[in-house]
């Protein structure tokens, strides 16, 4: 299992003008640490209009300026809204490549479309075709990564022949994903052969069924780009500290933070019925359920000492998930200092715990590989 980091810019009132300052350099602080002490990737979303909840409207200048700061983490577009009246998908392949290119092929592109009724309604999109947009927008931008003569004369946008650039250094292209949130999007994720990127601040029972109908579609799947993207990305609250009680009051209290600024967003299903959106969709990815806590500390959240945290992403790892995103903060509810030592009690004891067996697998199969090399070498000799 492979860990990072996941922001949304919260920026609580009441505001001075500092505020969006301090959030985005502790934010860079915070990616500079995971990626001194191992933390595989860093994803931002991109959000527009959305007051407090989030202030990400430009990730790719975010992950650009974080790219020039680290060598190792990864940089995942958690999403680029791939709706024309929002992003052209020109200026989407564009400025995505660019940011392969400054990272030195560090991206994972993430697309999808959007849950709020603030942003669709902000740009004049209409629900009703948001997820047509979606596919044809991001098989578009696919080929013009891959070919240096592309045209489109599609449903929901038009180009004459033009050679998009700059081209991405990943080979065929940076690996796709898809902002999954129900059982239907998993498929589609699976049968278009791209990554599952789950939105959903749920338990690990929340992801198993979605898990295994990915799993099962992907196996047949027609993939949109030239290369299957074969994984299970999910989401959650993290706060590591070496006492149990006293991470769960901090990290508890951060994730109800979250809570209280998602549940004032409105949800596009919720209020204007669409075959896009189910009746009940809400913009808010935390929903509290009878008996939850407020500010939850459910099982499979990765809240407590080092010891917790792992048997909480051991029921992540049974599931059948590949990697685990974080919220680490919220508004900078949780002092920076121990949000940067939350990251690196994480990374010295939860992450070796969990990746203990996959490195011992490896060893093996290097130690026979070693063996084979030395018999086929003797072999020669004589």
């Amino acid at each position: 299992m492979k860990f990072g980091i996941f922001y949304e810019h919260s920026v609580l009132k009441p505001w001075d003008e500092r505020s969006e300052y301090r959030v985005f350099h502790q934010a860079v602080e915070q990616v500079v640490t995971a990626d001194e002490v191992g933390f595989d990737q860093v994803w931002e979303v991109e959000h527009h209009f959305l007051e407090e909840y989030s202030h990400s409207s430009a990730p790719e200048v975010f992950l650009s300026y974080c790219a020039a700061k680290t060598s190792r983490i990864r940089f995942g577009h958690g999403i680029a809204l791939m709706l024309p009246p929002i992003n052209h998908p020109a200026r989407v392949a564009e400025r995505a490549a660019t940011l392969d290119i400054l990272s030195d092929g560090r991206l994972e592109f993430g697309t999808g479309r959007s849950a709020t009724w603030t942003e669709l309604g902000g740009f004049g999109c209409e629900p009703d075709v948001t997820k047509e947009m979606w596919d044809e927008c991001t098989r578009a931008v696919v080929k013009m990564w891959t070919s240096d003569n592309f045209s489109w004369n599609g449903k929901h946008f038009s180009m004459p022949p033009r050679n998009v650039l700059p081209k991405p250094i990943q080979s065929p292209h940076p690996p796709l994903w898809v902002a999954v949130q129900s059982p239907e999007t998993a498929v589609q994720a699976g049968e278009r052969g791209m990554g599952m990127l789950g939105v959903t601040l749920g338990a690990p029972l929340d992801y198993q069924q979605m898990v295994k109908d990915y799993r099962r579609a992907i196996r047949t799947c027609e993939p949109v780009g030239e290369a299957v993207n074969e994984q299970v990305n999910g989401v959650a609250f993290m706060y590591c500290d070496e006492e149990d009680a006293q991470a769960k009051a901090i990290g508890g209290m951060a994730a109800m933070q979250f809570g209280v600024r998602a549940a004032h967003l409105v949800g596009v299903g919720g209020i204007y019925p669409s075959p896009a959106y189910h009746s009940h969709a809400s913009a808010a990815p935390l929903r509290n359920r009878p008996g939850d806590v407020v500010g939850p500390v459910r099982e499979g959240t990765p809240i407590g000492d080092p010891e917790a945290c792992i048997r909480a992403l051991k029921w992540w790892e049974e599931v059948g998930v590949d990697r685990m995103v974080f919220l680490i903060n919220t508004g900078e509810t949780i002092p920076q200092e121990k949000v940067l030592n939350s990251l690196r009690l994480f990374a010295n004891e939860v992450i070796p715990a969990m990746t203990r067996t996959e490195r011992a697998e490896a060893a093996k199969v290097a130690e026979a590989a070693r063996r084979d090399a030395a018999l086929r070498a003797a072999a020669t000799t004589i």
